[in-house]
């Protein structure tokens, strides 16, 4: 049996203790959807597993490079062209919880929309427990700059001795307004500002996105809906600035997409979904720009940390 030294926890990767389930309703789609999350091996990262497909076409890996839809949500796909939509918040809790390895079982094509946030997500995996694993955990680390703009949007990394994260959004409503918020990403930290902050929209705009297919399982239950200069919600908001929480908990779940931990800056100017994945996107094309960063010195001896008993 091996042992790991406590003290050295955050060197190594993380599953989950035991598998959680969860069932709710797609913000999209407007399905029924029963959702189970379960320990992976380490090395495996996170993936997903479409129960209603059979072979090759029920797999997907949660990669920036199988992101194939960015409309008001983030959506992965594979070669068989089988789907999972609005991924955006279970990454970003399983990235707050430091979850590295994990298998995602769904029945349908949308993951559950739930409060319209992360925390659902986050209760679940605290349930479970986290389970540490004897592989090192392997970061990316960010070495110069890198930004990708887009009609008055933008998106950036920057080098940073942490994983951090700022936000600023501006909108032409006196509920919204101009919010900005920067935020550095730890489990207690992600749990108490971020994972609460709900995804929001404007009820002018409902009828025309539910006839493109989209938000027909939306409501006041999962999300904050503004009318006018009104939150339409029972009880308002969650924090005053509970929209840009919303964005940063939203780049935090698309980032968790790079396939580990990103320790730079990233700071978003009005950016969403599509510009976090054109960032990533640019950052993996340029090489000189970023580098798998092995755990401390200490990995170099393995023995220091992990003891045979």
């Amino acid at each position: 049996m091996k042992k790991i030294n406590v003290k050295s926890e955050n060197l190594f990767q993380h599953t989950l203790k035991r598998p959680v389930h969860c069932t709710g309703v797609g913000l999209h789609s407007g399905d029924d959807v029963s959702l189970t999350i379960a320990p992976a091996d380490a090395g495996t990262g996170i993936r997903f597993v479409r129960s209603d497909k059979l072979g090759p076409a029920a797999h997907i890996t949660a990669l920036w490079d199988q992101v194939v839809d960015t409309r008001l949500c983030t959506v992965l796909g594979n070669s068989h062209g089988t789907t999972i939509g609005t991924v955006e918040h279970l990454m970003a809790a399983l990235a707050g919880a430091g979850v590295d390895n994990a298998v995602i079982t769904i029945d349908g094509p949308e993951v559950p929309i739930m409060d319209g946030s992360a925390a659902p997500f986050t209760a679940l995996l605290e349930t479970a427990g986290l389970a540490m694993q004897t592989a090192p955990r392997r970061a990316i680390r960010i070495l110069k700059p890198v930004e990708v703009t887009e009609g008055g949007k933008s998106a950036s990394f920057a080098p940073a001795p942490e994983t951090c994260y700022s936000f600023e959004i501006d909108f032409d409503n006196a509920v919204i307004a101009r919010q900005n918020r920067s935020f550095t990403l730890a489990a207690d930290a992600f749990r108490d500002d971020i994972a609460e902050a709900r995804t929001f929209g404007f009820l002018h705009e409902v009828d025309y996105l539910r006839s493109v297919g989209l938000v027909r399982g939306g409501s006041l239950d999962n999300a904050v809906v503004i009318s006018g200069d009104t939150v339409m919600n029972e009880g308002g908001l969650r924090f005053h600035d509970e929209f840009v929480r919303h964005k940063i908990l939203d780049a935090v779940g698309d980032l968790y997409l790079a396939g580990a931990p990103i320790v730079g800056h990233f700071h978003g100017c009005r950016s969403g979904h599509a510009l976090n994945n054109k960032l990533l996107r640019a950052l993996m094309a340029d090489q000189s720009a970023w580098c798998f960063e092995p755990p401390p010195a200490a990995w170099q001896d393995f023995g220091r940390h992990v003891a045979v008993a």
